[in-house]
């Protein structure tokens, strides 16, 4: 009985079944954690989503800025991008049930007893692990009801950039939210930089990734995250397990048995 998580799948449904046939899964048994953008990009995101909903409860999933982005897509909030990859799941028969059992995935998952915390993005540095799953919870809520639409159509732009308590309505949960699956640099005071996405050696003086802060209040926890490919797998920094290995991007998939942090590959493109 082991636990996986498994970084960004993006549509790569035959690579994550050659990496769960590597690490001999047992749907009776072991349970997959999934970081997030389960689709897009790649080529057969109806696929990755039938299976891994099929899962039951042998799975948890966060939801990644592209799950959000189908779901906005769906809703008819957003239109689709050139790069997109989600017809097909927008043209299936069980769309709306596929849609349905997404926007019902957290976006951010604890486990007490393996002392593991996953989102997309990370933590943002400021929170503490209680103010996070408490924050978390408030776009949980509002994604799971009927006031889905206004939440889609207010959920995009850059600002606020800095997290503040006394923040409220859509500007409260469109922060939490982009901390919570487009975070990738931060300044030194906690606010996000969402226009920087290249590599941490080729990064603007003032910015930090977000797990490097010195001020960083999350520093105990162990985070999983994915989202950032260009990490290749690495953070260099205790407790935080970049597990985004740029699979639609052809490099590979990655899983890590969360009970000694073994970590097994699959070649992908």
């Amino acid at each position: 009985m082991a636990v996986y998580a498994i970084g960004d799948v993006q549509g790569c449904f035959a690579e994550l079944q050659a990496l769960l046939a590597k690490i001999k899964f047992n749907p009776d048994q072991d349970t997959l954690w999934f970081t997030g953008d389960l689709v897009n990009r790649g080529p057969d995101s109806l696929g990755v989503l039938r299976f891994v909903k099929s899962l039951g409860d042998r799975q948890i999933t966060v939801l990644g800025n592209h799950d959000l982005h189908l779901i906005a897509l769906v809703y008819g909030v957003k239109e689709a991008h050139a790069s997109d990859t989600l017809d097909a799941i927008l043209q299936a028969p069980d769309r709306d049930d596929l849609i349905d059992w997404l926007r019902h995935c957290p976006l951010l998952h604890y486990d007490a007893s393996l002392n593991y915390v996953m989102t997309h993005a990370g933590l943002a540095p400021m929170w503490t692990l209680q103010q996070a799953l408490s924050l978390a919870k408030e776009v949980e809520k509002v994604l799971q009801s009927d006031e889905i639409i206004s939440l889609l159509e207010n959920m995009y732009g850059n600002q606020p950039d800095h997290w503040n308590d006394q923040l409220s309505g859509y500007a409260r949960l469109r922060c939490i939210t982009n901390y919570l699956t487009r975070m990738r640099f931060c300044y030194a005071d906690g606010r996000l930089d969402l226009s920087y996405k290249g590599e941490i050696a080729g990064k603007p003086e003032a910015l930090l990734p977000w797990f490097s802060l010195p001020s960083r209040q999350n520093t105990n926890e162990k985070i999983i995250f994915g989202h950032w490919a260009s990490l290749q797998g690495e953070s260099l920094v205790p407790n935080v397990f970049a597990l985004d290995t740029g699979c639609v991007w052809g490099n590979c998939l990655t899983a890590m048995r969360l009970e000694d942090g073994e970590r097994v590959q699959v070649s992908c493109g």
